[in-house]
C-alpha cells in the first residue's frame, strides 16, 4: 500500500487532517481550549501531515485563525485546502453562498485569515445539486478567474454526484473530489470510480461514518468491523481508515479530531496492512444511509 499519492500535481501523504472539529460545538464559535486545538495542529505536522483541510465557515473564522496561530509561517511542504460556497447565520445555521461574488469573497476571506497570497486548493462546496444545472459554469468560472489571478492553485468540488463531476470536468481542470464515503457508506462508488479513471484525488468526508449518526461508536457496534479490529488488535476507527487506504490509491484521508490521542491513532492507521481476507470480510459491514444531505461539513 502506497503511503503517498497526489493532490493534483502535488505529492502528499495519504493521511492528512480535517480541521473542522477544532471549532466549538456544532462547528460554531471558539473551542473551550484554544491552546489544545493549536497543539493538535502542531502535533499533526510533527507526525508528517502535509495536507490540512479547512474552511472560513468553520467557526466561522475560528478554525482558520487557529491554523494561522499554530503554524504560520507555514512549513514549505504543507498544503492548505479550503472550501467555499457556504456561510453561517448568527445562530450557527448553515446557509448557501453560491453566487460568483460570494465565492470570490469566500476565497478572499480564507486568504486573509490564513495570511496567504495563494491557497493550494479551493473546493466548490455544493449545497443543492438540483440548483447547479444552470449555475455550475459560472461558479467554476469564478474559481478559474481567481486561479488565473494567482489566488489559488487547484480547483476541487465537494458534495457532487458523478454526473455533476463529469459536467465540471468539461468546464475546468478538477484536481479533487470531496464526498461522503466510508466503509459504512458507499453511495459514492460511481464518483470514486470516475476519480480513478481521471486520476483525481478522492477525499472522503465522514471517513468514520457521519459524526451526526454515531461516527466511531457506530463503527464499534458493527460486528464485522469489531471482528476485524479485534483480530488485528486495532481500533474500529483504525480499521475503517485502513479500509479506505486499501480501497483505492486515489483516496486521501482527512480524519478530524480535537484530541492528540485520537490524532495519533488516526495517523497510525497508515501503517496497518489489511489482507484480502480482511477486505472481503469488511464487505459485510452494515451499509447505512447517505449522509450528504443530512448535515454540512
Amino acid at each position: 500500500m502506497n503511503k503517498t499519492s497526489f493532490l493534483g500535481d502535488k505529492p502528499v501523504n495519504r493521511i492528512g487532517f480535517g480541521a473542522m472539529q477544532l471549532a466549538g460545538p456544532g462547528v460554531f464559535g471558539a473551542p473551550s481550549d484554544p491552546e489544545r486545538a493549536r497543539a493538535v495542529l502542531r502535533r499533526a505536522v510533527e507526525l508528517g501531515v502535509d495536507h490540512i483541510d479547512t474552511s472560513q465557515f468553520y467557526g466561522p473564522n475560528v478554525v482558520n485563525e487557529l491554523i494561522r496561530e499554530a503554524l504560520y509561517p507555514y512549513p514549505e511542504h504543507l498544503k492548505l485546502v479550503t472550501k467555499v460556497g457556504g456561510r453561517r447565520d448568527d445562530a450557527g445555521g448553515w446557509l448557501p453562498a453560491q453566487s460568483p461574488a460570494e465565492l470570490r469573497v469566500g476565497v478572499e476571506d480564507n486568504l486573509r485569515t490564513l495570511q496567504l497570497e495563494r491557497i493550494d486548493l479551493v473546493n466548490l462546496r455544493l449545497f443543492d445539486e438540483h440548483d447547479t444545472e444552470g449555475r455550475l459554469a459560472e461558479q467554476l468560472g469564478a474559481l478559474e478567474d481567481l486561479r488565473q489571478e494567482g489566488k489559488l492553485d487547484l480547483i476541487g468540488i465537494s458534495n457532487a454526484s458523478a454526473d455533476t463531476l463529469r459536467r465540471a470536468l468539461e468546464l475546468v481542470d478538477i484536481a479533487c473530489v470531496q464526498n461522503a464515503y466510508s466503509v459504512v457508506n458507499r453511495a459514492e462508488e460511481d464518483g470514486l470510480a470516475l476519480c480513478e479513471e481521471r486520476d483525481l484525488a478522492f477525499v472522503p468526508f465522514f471517513p468514520l461514518g457521519s459524526a451526526f449518526a454515531g461516527g466511531p461508536r457506530q463503527l464499534a457496534a458493527d460486528p464485522v468491523i469489531a471482528e476485524v479490529a479485534a483480530r488485528r488488535q486495532i481500533t474500529p476507527s483504525q480499521t475503517a481508515l485502513a479500509w479506505l487506504l486499501h480501497r483505492s490509491e486515489r483516496i486521501l484521508l482527512i480524519p478530524g479530531t480535537s484530541s492528540i490521542q485520537h490524532l495519533e491513532e488516526n495517523i497510525a492507521a497508515g501503517d496497518i496492512e489489511l489482507d484480502e481476507q480482511d477486505m472481503q470480510r469488511l464487505e459485510g459491514a452494515t451499509r447505512l444511509g447517505h449522509p450528504m444531505a443530512a448535515a454540512e461539513h
